[in-house]
């Protein structure tokens, strides 16, 4: 009996040496993939978007940026996944949101609007962030200047013609002496662009009057009071505004009081005409940016912020109609026209 269970053990043993020995050769000839640059795994990119607010203007750049992506290359759900947050104008909830992207380990991360911009880059010094829709990056501490930004951020400045909006004004308006400009004073980047405006209407013989709103619920009060005492409304690329675009609109209308604002779906909600930025193509230059550093062809400390040279007229003839204004044949043989003839 003890013979039997010794010889069983040996057989145990024997069996469980082969074993290991086997499985020893097995894993020594396995040949494991390295991880290259070429694998389907670092070819899928993801990209970060964090928008400020919801409203025509900003969603459009949005679809502009994934438009360029596609151009370039990068499909989502195909070798692009993208992680989208909105902060509807809170600004607790985008520095939150700008934390779970950073987080997300995305490629490259995409600040529509400037708060929105801003949020990203307090969060990351590193990872490269893009700029969409944000007029002024230098003064908004996003970058160093708009040739060399030499840090983690470039992106492309949506800066309106404002001289070109106040001449088509003048053409459009030849009886105007008041302006009223509408902005929130929560935006640094409105109070930019309302000093910049105020400067080019003194020079062309405007009488400037100011008026800054805290929020979305005094607009409707304020435009009321405004449109009694200007000639017409002048709006700078303002998130607050543009989010209450129709509240804006409405208060106007009833006295009749025309609307100059600085972006093209601004026309479309009712405004009377601008010289803008189209917002689709802006979106789609910032999607382009974004995958040229996707591809390594390119980095944010060097690549110079991106500024459109001119703009696109856009008038409303629906609106222009409703306030007796007859606009020109010069302007509208050259314009894009809303709100049908």
């Amino acid at each position: 009996m003890k013979n039997k269970g010794l010889i069983f053990s040996y057989v145990l043993l024997f069996g469980f040496l082969v074993t290991m020995y086997g499985y020893g050769m097995g894993v020594k000839q396995a040949k494991i993939p390295a991880l290259t640059k070429q694998s389907t795994l670092t070819d899928h990119k993801t990209v970060g978007i964090l928008q400020y607010v919801s409203h025509p203007a900003l969603d459009t750049i949005k679809e502009g940026v994934i438009a360029g992506l596609k151009k370039a290359g990068y499909t989502e759900g195909k070798n692009l996944t993208i992680f989208f947050q909105n902060g509807q104008a809170d600004q607790s909830k985008l520095a939150t949101m700008s934390q779970q992207l950073v987080d997300s380990k995305a490629d490259v991360l995409v600040g529509i609007a400037t708060p929105a911009a801003q949020a990203l880059a307090n969060t990351t010094h590193s990872m490269p962030i893009v700029l969409g829709a944000v007029t002024d990056p230098v003064s908004a501490n996003l970058v160093k200047s708009l040739k060399e930004p030499g840090g983690n951020v470039t992106g492309v400045s949506d800066k309106a013609p404002v001289k070109a909006q106040f001449q088509l004004a003048k053409k459009l308006l030849p009886k105007a002496k008041t302006v009223g400009m509408l902005y929130s004073s929560s935006e640094d980047n409105s109070k930019y662009q309302v000093a910049e405006a105020t400067k080019i209407a003194d020079e062309l013989g405007y009488t400037v009057k100011k008026y800054a709103v805290p929020s979305t619920n005094e607009i409707s009060q304020t435009v009321q009071v405004m449109s009694q005492s200007v000639d017409f409304i002048y709006v700078p690329l303002d998130n607050t505004i543009a989010n209450a675009m129709a509240s804006v609109v409405a208060e106007a209308n009833k006295s009749k009081t025309p609307i100059i604002p600085s972006v093209d779906t601004m026309v479309e909600q009712g405004g009377l005409a601008t010289v803008g930025i189209n917002q689709k193509e802006l979106g789609i230059k910032t999607g382009e940016m974004v995958a040229a550093i996707l591809n390594g062809d390119s980095k944010p400390a060097t690549t110079p912020v991106y500024t459109f040279s001119d703009g696109d007229v856009v008038v409303n003839q629906k609106q222009a109609k409703l306030l007796g204004i007859t606009i020109p044949e010069t302007i509208l043989k050259k314009a894009k026209i809303e709100g049908g003839e």
